[in-house]
C-alpha cells in the first residue's frame, strides 16, 4: 500500500475529532520551511489561510515540495496533498490524479468549505510546476 493508503486506512476508523487531530498531526510531520521562502510568489492562491508551497528538485530530477501554513489543519491539508506527489517525477506527478486520490478522505465532508476551498488550488499549483519540470 502506498503512504496515502495507509493514512486512509486509519483515518477510516477515525471520528470526525479524531480525524482533525490526525490531520493537524499530519501537518506536524512536515519539515521545516525556512521564513525566507515564505513569500508571495510561493503563496498558494485562494485558501482561507496562508499556505506556501516551494519545489525544489533533486539530482534525480524528483521534486520534492516544502510547504508550511499558518492553519494548523490547513497544514495538515497540504501534507496530505504532498503524501500523493513527495519525490515524484514531474511526469509521474502530471499522470496522478492527485484528486481522486484525495476523494476517499471525503474531505469536502469532513470539513468545512473554508478549510476546503483552497485544495484545488494546491493541486493546480503542484501540476503547475511539475509541467514547468518536465519541460
Amino acid at each position: 500500500m502506498s503512504r496515502i493508503e495507509d493514512l486512509f486506512a486509519e483515518y477510516d476508523f477515525l471520528d470526525a475529532d479524531d480525524r482533525y487531530r490526525l490531520l493537524i498531526d499530519l501537518g506536524r510531520t512536515l519539515e521545516p520551511m525556512p521564513a525566507a521562502l515564505k513569500t508571495d510568489a510561493t503563496l498558494v492562491r485562494g485558501c482561507s489561510a496562508s499556505v506556501w508551497v516551494y519545489p525544489t528538485r533533486r539530482d534525480d530530477g524528483r521534486l520534492h515540495f516544502l510547504a508550511d501554513s499558518n492553519a494548523a489543519i490547513t497544514k495538515g491539508i497540504i501534507a496530505l496533498v504532498l503524501l500523493v506527489v513527495q519525490d515524484a517525477h514531474p511526469a509521474d506527478i502530471l499522470a496522478t490524479d492527485i484528486g481522486a486520490a484525495l476523494a476517499p478522505f471525503d474531505l469536502r465532508n469532513q470539513l468545512s468549505s473554508n478549510r476546503t476551498q483552497g485544495i484545488p488550488n494546491m493541486i493546480a499549483l503542484i501540476r503547475e510546476t511539475a509541467a514547468r519540470f518536465s519541460a
